[in-house]
């Protein structure tokens, strides 16, 4: 669970900085080149596949993992401290991550697809022109995919949260010389990421981009 969720966090860095070339503001140029480099670049392509493989493994892992903490102790307590001991977001993971799920699906539907259809079209590659920028100009213009980003982008920032610091906790680095410093990290990778995530729907809806 710690490798796949370090795995994702890393792809993050990836995919949040190839967006933020929208922040250019030069019409799309600059993001769609780096959008072409990516969806053309085959290995990247490769890469990809263990992209969704990752994905894929680390979901099953979140389920059986919920699954063996339920089981565990099928009766609650009498009396529980929970919020004494612990983060009410790091006790609701399988919660923000089935979100998380929902609004992957619309994005990959939204953008990912479309992607993929001008790349290799029928019959094979095509290398049809595909104006990423201009799609996603056209799709933030919608108040409520705008709205669902935001809820999606809030999902991330609280399973990232805990799950930057755990991810380490779980490969036995803990320790309390190092352990504020990962800490210290999650909570800065977090913020920078989420922000620039949902600056995006946000500039565009508000036409601070053209």
């Amino acid at each position: 669970m710690g490798l796949t969720g370090l795995f994702l966090i890393s792809f993050l860095i990836v995919h949040v900085g190839v967006n933020s070339c929208i922040f250019v503001n030069d019409g799309g140029d600059t993001f769609n080149t780096a959008a072409h480099f990516m969806s053309h670049n085959w290995i990247l392509r490769i890469m990809e596949i263990g992209l969704f493989a990752g994905l894929m493994i680390h979901i099953v892992q979140g389920l059986i993992l919920w699954k063996q903490n339920n089981s565990a102790r099928p009766v609650n307590y009498s009396v529980s401290a929970a919020n004494q001991n612990s983060k009410w977001y790091s006790r609701s993971m399988g919660l923000l991550g089935t979100l998380l799920l929902f609004f992957l699906v619309i994005h990959v539907s939204k953008f990912f697809v479309d992607t993929k259809i001008a790349l290799y079209g029928e019959g094979g590659i095509n290398d049809a022109s595909h104006n990423l920028y201009l799609e996603m100009k056209e799709e933030f213009q919608k108040w409520w995919i705008v709205l669902i980003y935001l809820l999606g982008v809030i999902s991330l920032f609280w399973h990232l949260l805990h799950g930057f610091q755990s991810a380490f906790q779980t490969l036995g680095i803990n320790h309390k010389k190092y352990t504020p410093v990962i800490k210290a990290i999650g909570i800065g990778y977090t913020i920078i990421v989420c922000i620039l995530f949902a600056l995006m729907p946000i500039s565009f809806y508000l036409g601070w981009i053209n």
